[in-house]
Order: C-alpha cells, then structure tokens, then sequence
C-alpha cells in the first residue's frame, strides 16, 4: 500500500530527514529561548521609565533587533557562512544550520519578551519596588513569572517560524525534511516526495502550536 502511494520514498531517509527537522527546531529553540529573553529584557528595562533606564543602549539593542528581523532568513545564512564554518567547521548539515537559525529567530521573539513584560502591572512592580526588591528579584520573582503564558505564546509562533527556517535552510544543505524535499523530491520532479514531506511539517506545526497551547493554558491563571 505504501510503495504504490509513495513509489519513491525510501523511508529510512525520510525518518532521517523527520529526525533532523525536530533536531534543529528544538536546538535552535532553546538558544532563541535564552538570546530572546536577554534581548526582551534589555530592551524592557533600558527603555524610558525602565528600571535601567538607558536611552543609548535601548537604541542599540532595538537597532540589533530590527535589522536582524529585517534581513530574509535565506540571505541571513549566506551572511553567516563564514562564522558559521568558524564556530561549527562545516556549512553543511543540521549543526550547522543552528546559528542562522537561533540568530535569525531570536530578535522576532525579543520582541515578544518585550511586549510581554509591557502588559505586566506596573503596580505590581511598584510594590515590589517599595519593599526594597533587588532588580534581579523584579526580574524573576515578577516580570517573568507574570508574563510567562505570554512568553510561552510567544515561543509557540516563534517555533512555528523556526519549522519553516529549517526548510528553508534545508535548501542550501542543511538537512530535515525541506532538504529532503528539494534534493529528493524537487530536483527529481518526484512530487510525491514533496507532497508528504509538507504533510510532515504540517504536521510538526501541529504538535508544537497544540504543546504550547496546552502549557500557556496550564500556567496561565486569570
């Protein structure tokens, strides 16, 4: 049944391709994860009225921000070629695909933190503050803990976001389904390897948009 709906998939390959999809989302994840939270907070806590209110490096880190956003994702990886082949040694493969990814996806979700840490009441901080809290008290005893369903929301889309860098980088050699999908499928014209392996993204999509919105609902208490 299966070699007459897809004559020309070899499925080894195909749980290969699957295997490094979830390898370099849930990688990359984490470091936008950690780059994105940073670059929220500095941005939060530097802007007018911020806890560290500081009017020069709010610019610079916007700055960062908005033209790291504003670069196309396949452009930002041939940018990176030459560090990437520093940092990894190759330019090829999954590993390598992770600092396009986690650099290209990290300020999209700083932006998030930020609008995040921006609906947090600001009485909350104010009472925090007049107990004679310390900032990294603010910072992780209210800010974050206040907003994480949002945050949480915030890197559900930015997941979904990553699912299809990581197709796209799979363009250029970096492995996962979309390389599957273009070196096997595209470039053969064998459109059935094309049609299952977007029905296998879809599907990742799936997963991840249903797991973030079990945990933001879970955590959530309003």
């Amino acid at each position: 049944m299966w070699n007459s709906l897809f004559p020309n998939i070899e499925m080894q390959d195909l749980w290969v391709a699957t295997y490094e999809t979830f390898y370099m989302t849930i990688i990359a994840l984490i470091g936008t994860f950690i780059f994105g939270i940073l670059l929220g907070l500095l941005l939060y806590l530097t802007m007018k009225d911020g806890i560290w209110q500081n009017k020069f490096l709010n610019i610079i880190v916007a700055s960062i921000v908005n033209i790291f956003r504003a670069i196309p994702f396949i452009i930002l990886i041939l940018l990176l070629f030459p560090f990437t082949d520093f940092l990894i040694g190759t330019i090829r493969g999954p590993n390598a695909a992770l600092p396009a990814l986690i650099i290209g996806s990290a300020p999209f979700y700083g932006r998030l933190v930020e609008i995040a840490l921006k609906e947090v009441d600001k009485g909350v901080i104010e009472a925090a503050k007049s107990m004679g809290a310390k900032t990294r008290t603010i910072i992780f005893r209210v800010l974050l803990p206040e907003s994480m369903p949002a945050l949480v929301s915030g890197i559900t889309v930015t997941a979904i976001n990553l699912i299809g860098y990581t197709a796209m980088a799979g363009v250029i050699g970096a492995g996962g389904l979309g390389n599957y999908a273009y070196f096997f499928g595209f470039q053969r014209r064998e459109f059935d390897v094309v049609f299952l392996c977007t029905v296998l993204i879809v599907l990742i999509v799936f997963l991840f948009q249903f797991i973030g919105d079990y945990v933001s609902n879970k955590i959530d208490k309003r």
